[in-house]
């Protein structure tokens, strides 16, 4: 009896110590989809020192971390954008158009506190724009941002009479000049900024009321406008905060290059906000998301970029990899989207193959 027991006992501790074993995997195995940009970036990365000795040296990532802090903080918003299952086409233009008024601000006033005012006041009320369209209109996302991605550009090209709108030089390498250039404990103005804002962002999503509601507006509008949300509210502050943001992000652009060209500034912006938010694992449809996601997803794409630049890749193959991330990643999260609801088309490949040899 007390073998059998022995026996017993040896045998629930295996049962134990398999059914650990199996979770751990499978919580491992869990961690390394959901969160696949932190693998990608550790390639990236090791390529990145592959092609340059000192590719990972402080100042090099120092200097990454600066470079896609401007995109960076401008992708924030537009995860909330996406998570509440809509698009901003507009924020590349938004920043031009704030970013020109910020440097005329700055020329008027040379106080730097009244020109931060003055951008992130401009960037939300411009963002607030598209809000009331989308919201109260009821126009879809993607109409409204499109008309003002065209008119905000016109706008920033008008205000500048075609050419570059620049900034007086002595003020501005006297105060300006220093959220741009300069550190704390190292690490650039710049790079603190993004980080704090990414937390405060987090900390919106997650640990408030609104964030709950974003993700509600995104899983299923009807549903929550009959739970008894204000979902036109909601996405007016969703867009007035895009907006917010990329005032920020205007303001540290004309620190950094001290002048701003109407027709280039913040082209192709929104393309690579929405392929941060997109490698960042956000789902496209809407719902879901995270917002460390982007902050590393941003990180991911300039890393692509740097190593690219190691490698000698010409500049304009850039653009090209860029929508092949994108559309790579909206397949990834689709395929893992489906395994996890059991769908019975759990094999997107599959589908797409059998629609092209399907007979007629």
């Amino acid at each position: 009896m007390k073998g059998s027991a022995r026996e017993n006992h040896s045998s629930l501790k295996d049962k134990i110590k398999d059914y650990y074993q199996q979770k751990g995997k499978a919580q491992l195995k869990s961690l390394l989809i959901n969160h696949n940009y932190v693998i990608s970036l550790i390639l990236l990365l090791i390529l990145g020192r592959i092609a340059s000795d000192n590719f990972l040296s402080f100042n090099s990532l120092m200097a990454l971390m600066r470079s896609s802090a401007i995109i960076g903080i401008i992708a924030l918003g537009m995860t909330l954008v996406i998570i509440s299952g809509n698009i901003d086409l507009s924020v590349g233009s938004l920043m031009a158009l704030v970013a020109a008024n910020t440097a005329i601000v700055f020329n008027g006033t040379h106080n730097v506190f009244i020109t931060l005012l003055f951008a992130l006041a401009f960037g939300a009320f411009l963002g607030f724009v598209n809000g009331v369209f989308i919201g109260k209109a009821k126009v879809a996302a993607f109409i409204v941002t499109l008309a003002t991605m065209a008119a905000y550009r016109s706008l920033t090209i008008q205000q500048g009479e075609g050419g570059p709108v620049l900034i007086d030089g002595d003020a501005f390498m006297e105060t300006y000049r220093k959220v741009g250039y300069s550190s704390f404990l190292n690490v650039p103005y710049v790079v603190w900024i993004f980080v704090i804002i990414t937390i405060l962002i987090i900390i919106l999503m997650t640990k408030t009321k609104f964030g709950r509601y974003v993700y509600a507006v995104g899983s299923n509008e009807k549903a929550a406008r009959l739970s008894g949300i204000n979902v036109d509210r909601i996405k007016i502050y969703i867009f007035s905060i895009t907006g917010l943001l990329t005032g920020l992000a205007s303001f540290i652009y004309v620190s950094r290059f001290g002048s701003v060209d109407t027709a280039t500034a913040g082209k192709s912006f929104e393309l690579d906000a929405i392929a941060a938010v997109a490698i960042g694992g956000t789902s496209m449809a809407g719902g879901k998301g995270f917002i460390q996601g982007t902050f590393f997803g941003i990180i991911v794409l300039y890393s692509i970029n740097a190593v690219l630049t190691a490698f000698k890749v010409p500049s304009f193959v850039n653009d090209l990899i860029k929508g092949i991330l994108i559309l790579g990643a909206v397949l990834l999260q689709k395929v893992l989207n489906e395994r996890k609801s059991g769908s019975a088309n759990g094999n997107i490949f599959k589908n797409i193959f059998s629609r092209f040899t399907k007979k007629a």
